[in-house]
């Protein structure tokens, strides 16, 4: 007989005020809340390693700064990374705040990656005790045309290709898409056809330029065929061509605004996404919170807002603030600024709230195990 147990499924939860893990079994019918862990502190974004079970989390203190923390024992014991993301003297730049922590791939044990403000890159080969700036990426000829949004000027999307270890992209804003398909040691810009958010309110500024685009998440479709989503400042888009070229898909959204995105695990046509009104405003359009999901690559959306509330909503989303896992059917999690989380177990044709009482949610993640 197989025992289940309550950490099949493990929700991390980044807040302002610290980290909760929500942990469940693959049949998702129960919670268990664990935390707040790091309390005090912003965490900005956590994860939880599929290769280890160890839990990574972004520390924000607003005393001591940025850094790495982890614990192997799903937060029952916390240890600070030896040598957490930092500048080197003369640089010139000044860490500011971490914002994203991505595993590497199964093959690379040990290996991981953290995203920055101002934008920049670091690995770890140690398994998060040291970690060493990728300069090639600070350094890219394109950094002047480089400009912080409203949160800063960082790199907040990883996604890495599967199969290629060589090859992944990273999303800053504002700057747009990059690639590098050499590890790290050259970049490119891949922002064709991507919208200049400036050029919504500077009519001389360019419409397609290089790089200066506000790409607010990117993530990557399941299969062989390297398609990419993008949720930006001015419209939300697909890539069939490993982020060479894109199509705008915002047709059929309330709003070009928003900030999370979603990827289904198994089919690559199916995306989801949680529109806002626009940056002056950002809560849900006609203040119901709704979910609105694609499952022909963009081509429409339909929403989903059963068990969500549609009347007097105006809570906001963060751009990691929602999760998709990898069971059948895939759950969905989205988590709000005024502390709410919600999970769907049916690829969100209905919603249920997990918690109401949470400080603001930066970030979500989910991990499955076994």
């Amino acid at each position: 007989m197989t025992v289940r147990t309550f950490d099949d499924v493990v929700l991390a939860v980044g807040t302002k005020k610290g980290l909760f893990l929500f942990l469940s079994t693959k049949e998702r019918a129960r919670w268990r809340m664990s935390g707040p862990f790091l309390n005090g502190n912003e965490i900005n974004h956590a994860v939880v390693d599929p290769r280890t079970g160890t839990v990574y989390a972004t520390v924000v203190s607003p005393w001591f700064g940025a850094q790495v923390s982890y614990s192997k024992d799903l937060g029952k014991t916390w240890h600070d990374a030896k040598g957490s993301p930092a500048f080197a003297a003369d640089s010139g730049l000044k860490l500011e705040r971490l914002w994203h922590i991505e595993p590497g791939r199964p093959f690379e044990p040990g290996v991981l990656y953290c995203g920055v403000a101002p934008a920049a890159l670091f690995r770890s080969e140690d398994g998060g005790s040291n970690w060493e700036e990728m300069r090639d990426l600070t350094n890219h000829p394109t950094r002047p045309k480089w400009f912080p949004g409203a949160g800063g000027l960082m790199v907040h999307s990883i996604v890495l290709d599967p199969a290629d270890q060589n090859r992944m992209w990273v999303g800053i804003s504002a700057a747009g898409v990059f690639r590098t398909d050499d590890g790290g040691k050259s970049w490119c810009a891949m922002n064709s056809n991507l919208r200049n958010v400036l050029a919504k309110y500077v009519p001389e500024a360019e419409m397609y330029p290089e790089a200066g685009q506000c790409v607010h998440h990117l993530t990557r479709a399941c299969g062989s065929k390297v398609r990419l989503y993008a949720q930006t400042h001015w419209g939300t888009y697909r890539s069939d061509e490993g982020a060479q070229s894109w199509t705008e898909i915002t047709e059929g959204l309330p709003s070009d605004f928003g900030f999370v995105m979603a990827a289904h695990p198994r089919e690559p046509n199916t995306a989801f996404v949680v529109p806002l009104q626009g940056a002056e405003f950002r809560c849900p359009p006609g203040a119901k919170l709704r979910v609105f999901r694609t499952g022909n690559a963009g081509k429409s959306w339909e929403p989903l807002s059963k068990g969500l509330p549609q009347r007097n909503a105006y809570m906001g989303t963060y751009r990691e603030g929602m999760a998709i896992d990898e069971l059948e059917p895939a759950g969905l999690y989205l988590g709000t600024n005024t502390g709410h989380l919600y999970a769907s177990v049916d690829e969100g044709e209905s919603w249920r709230q997990l918690s109401a009482d949470l400080p603001p949610i930066f970030s979500a993640s989910v991990t499955v195990f076994g």
